[in-house]
């Protein structure tokens, strides 16, 4: 994805915005968030033309010091516009806590995307994906590859797209941390790699029908699955913050969502 992409994401944000009231103030906060991370990868674009890129890791790659200046316009998004609970813990956060954040970064890295708690976990990713999309747009995808984690950063899926293809669509994993997008089987949990197809239900709401629970009745846990074969307007990543009756409905019904959004859904 380019630049263009947060251009896409805030269209697709404000339009659900006029449609679900009843995510409407989530979906502003999003939406918020989504300007942050636009402005941050404008200023990604202009910086990334004169660093060199040499032979470091991915997460070497990440430009951690760039990230940690934009805590604290992200710590006032998050009080003037979070849910109560995420504004409470982010006013908490007193002047050493910030002065981390370098360091707070560097080691949600080191550990995987693993924080210590939900408030540290949501400022790592929502200020650390900006760098990550960019280093995994130029990084090529292995021309074979069958794994449920991420194949650039080896994070875990965020959801599912079926695209279309053919008479039908075809089934791709995306990433929670750098938004790379690989094909994956259809007819298989990316958790516990069970096959059988009764043991695998799919769930739907009457509105919107495009997106579907993908559940696994062996271990439990699920994902969300966005058909483009059905509504093409679609944008996945926002779409999934939208549907977040989906997933109070799957946790309601004993499943437990194998990744976590950027808002804790």
């Amino acid at each position: 994805m380019t630049r263009s992409s947060w251009d896409r994401r805030r269209r697709r944000a404000q339009e659900l915005l006029a449609r679900r009231p009843s995510t409407s103030q989530l979906l502003a906060f999003y939406d918020h968030l989504l300007r942050l991370q636009q402005d941050m990868r404008r200023q990604l674009d202009w910086r990334s033309a004169s660093r060199s890129q040499g032979s470091a890791s991915f997460f070497e790659q990440l430009d951690v010091e760039f990230a940690a200046a934009w805590v604290p316009r992200l710590l006032d998004i998050a009080q003037k516009h979070g849910p109560a609970k995420l504004a409470g813990e982010t006013a908490r956060m007193n002047s050493a806590a910030v002065e981390n954040q370098p360091r707070m970064l560097a080691e949600f890295l080191r550990n995987r995307q693993e924080a210590d708690d939900a408030t540290s976990s949501f400022v790592a990713r929502v200020l650390l994906q900006p760098c990550a999309e960019l280093e995994a747009s130029r990084r090529p995808l292995p021309p074979v590859y069958t794994k449920a984690v991420c194949p650039i950063c080896a994070s875990r899926p965020q959801l599912a797209v079926l695209r279309p293809e053919g008479d039908g669509g075809k089934r791709h994993l995306v990433c929670s941390f750098c938004f790379t997008e690989w094909e994956f089987r259809r007819v298989i949990c990316p958790i516990c790699e069970e096959t059988d197809k009764d043991k695998l239900p799919r769930y739907s709401a009457e509105d919107p029908i495009a997106v579907r629970v993908e559940a696994c009745d062996t271990c439990k846990a699920y994902l969300k699955s966005f058909d483009m074969t059905v509504d093409g307007l679609m944008v996945p990543e926002v779409d999934e913050i939208a549907s977040v009756a989906l997933d109070l409905w799957a946790v309601e019904h004993g499943y437990y969502k194998f990744q976590l959004n950027l808002l804790g859904f």
